[in-house]
């Protein structure tokens, strides 16, 4: 073995088992670290670890990894417990985008990690200075946003904050390469690179679904033939989903101005519960 290739470490915690959080563990076991997902109670456990599994599953299947299903499944905790961090190398926050819960997330995991221990939320948009600023150890403290889904990605963003510190700047994207990923690094500004301009190409998207020029069809093979997207801004918010991309927007609104204020049409159909993917119908019916 080169052990000059990156590896991740050793032993890795991800708190929150949702779509990107289970993706997230999923990375991390497949490439040799015992993970430790905690989840806010025994039915959301269950249904983390059942994810995951299924993850794990299809890895085999398609050949990613070796060995048999019991072998990895063994290397994965899914339980209700912060202490359970405790032996964590690095911590993974993936909650919801609720600043109040990001902050009292992030302290609560902190506080079951040694003074040697990583933590790293997966922030879409909000700010990594500012959630730094809560901590008591911010120069352990990164972004590592992952794309949905994780599995299929190859991006993962690196998000330094002010109070990075310098070990650990090189250590994120080292991390990032061992789980076949391409770093991409930006300083902390509202919505980084990637859900800024992402949101913004959505954003306008929409306008033009309300304004009646084009049906969302037409408007994502426009992008897709005409630009190379390899999925269509439209059908791509269906999959992140309508109310997480609300969300962003009403952010990057707050802090970059109206040029991301969300349309009325955005608005409605997260009203109505027409979500995306995740609820059955969005821009398209699933």
């Amino acid at each position: 073995m080169n052990t000059s290739e990156p590896v991740v470490p050793a032993h890795v915690g991800v708190l929150g088992g949702g779509r990107m959080g289970g993706g997230i563990a999923h990375a991390f076991l497949t490439k040799g670290a015992s993970v430790v997902v905690v989840e806010r109670d025994e039915p959301s456990a269950s249904a983390a670890r059942e994810r995951i599994q299924k993850d794990i599953r299809a890895s085999l299947e398609r050949g990613k990894i070796e060995g048999t299903f019991e072998d990895w499944d063994a290397k994965l905790a899914v339980t209700t417990s912060y202490q359970d961090f405790g032996p964590c190398e690095l911590v993974v926050e993936a909650v919801p985008e609720i600043w109040d819960l990001k902050v009292e997330s992030l302290q609560a995991v902190e506080k079951q990690l040694s003074e040697t221990a990583w933590l790293a939320t997966n922030t879409s948009s909000l700010s990594v200075d500012g959630l730094a600023e809560q901590l008591q150890r911010p120069d352990r403290f990164v972004g590592l946003h992952f794309f949905n889904p994780v599995p299929a990605s190859k991006l993962v963003e690196v998000v330094i904050s002010k109070d990075t510190g310098e070990e650990l700047r090189g250590l994120s994207v080292a991390w990032v390469k061992a789980l076949g990923k391409t770093p991409v690094v930006v300083n902390d500004a509202p919505g980084f690179a990637s859900s800024r301009l992402g949101v913004a190409i959505a954003l306008e998207a929409i306008r033009m679904v309300e304004e009646g020029v084009a049906s969302p069809a037409d408007i994502d093979a426009a992008m897709v033939l005409g630009y190379k997207f390899p999925v269509g801004p439209l059908e791509l918010t269906d999959i992140v989903g309508l109310d997480v991309r609300l969300g962003i927007a009403e952010y990057l609104e707050s802090t970059l101005g109206e040029r991301f204020a969300p349309p009325q049409l955005m608005r409605d159909m997260v009203a109505r519960g027409e979500l995306g993917r995740k609820s059955g119908k969005g821009f398209y019916s699933y």
